[in-house]
């Protein structure tokens, strides 16, 4: 019988970290299962570029031994760190050209800069954890004249107290995130379909009008 070993018992069917059957390329595909499959890579790569959510999933896979709880901090601290020297870096080295001058009108990095011109040191370290502030902060940031090491120094620790934070607290709530997570599960594929199918009429509207346009 296909599938069967020479002692003739049959092999157990593979399981998703979920403990539903692993059926391959058919299984859906999600944060937990990108977490799952690439471990510490992917949670690197998405503390920097998600945020919160990916680091929260980190810590569940923490709780079920997928990693170890300090690898996982130090991939999420790298993930943070990373990203926002990056933003930083941009904000001082292109700051008098015309991309940074046109969000430098915007709510979010005035309200940024005005925040750290009062509380320098404690808006580095805090700026992560303020929602709707943690992209543009680090790009206001690098506009002012603060040093690029004191930046670097507070931002290093903010990181890993961050990373520790959310680390901890996806494993310590992690039954309750898979519950979560198990019942939007079955809309996740119609949100991103949604999501795709605006995305292209977006995308269909400016190219008609820079066609009018021109």
């Amino acid at each position: 019988m296909p599938g069967t070993p020479a002692n003739g018992t049959l092999a157990p069917e593979r399981r998703s970290w979920r403990g539903l059957p692993n059926r391959g390329l058919s299984a859906p595909v999600d944060l937990q299962d990108l977490i799952a499959r690439y471990g510490l890579l992917a949670l690197l790569v998405g503390s920097g570029v998600e945020g919160e959510t990916i680091v929260l999933l980190g810590g569940l896979m923490v709780h079920r031994e997928l990693f170890g709880f300090g690898p996982a901090v130090i991939a999420a601290t790298a993930g943070s760190f990373i990203a926002d020297q990056v933003f930083f870096a941009l904000g001082r080295r292109y700051r008098d050209t015309a991309f940074v001058r046109r969000i430098r009108d915007k709510a979010a990095f005035q309200r940024a800069l005005q925040t750290f011109e009062r509380y320098p040191n404690s808006f580095i370290f805090g700026f992560r954890f303020l929602y709707g502030l943690r992209t543009v902060s680090p790009v206001a940031i690098g506009t002012t004249s603060v040093s690029a090491w004191r930046f670097l120094a507070v931002n290093a620790v903010a990181a890993c107290v961050w990373a520790t934070t959310f680390i901890s607290l996806g494993y310590l709530f992690s039954q309750s995130i898979e519950a979560v997570m198990g019942r939007i599960g079955s809309i996740e594929h119609w949100a991103i379909g949604v999501a795709a199918v605006v995305l292209l009429m977006v995308l269909a509207i400016r190219l008609v009008r820079r066609r009018r346009a021109s």
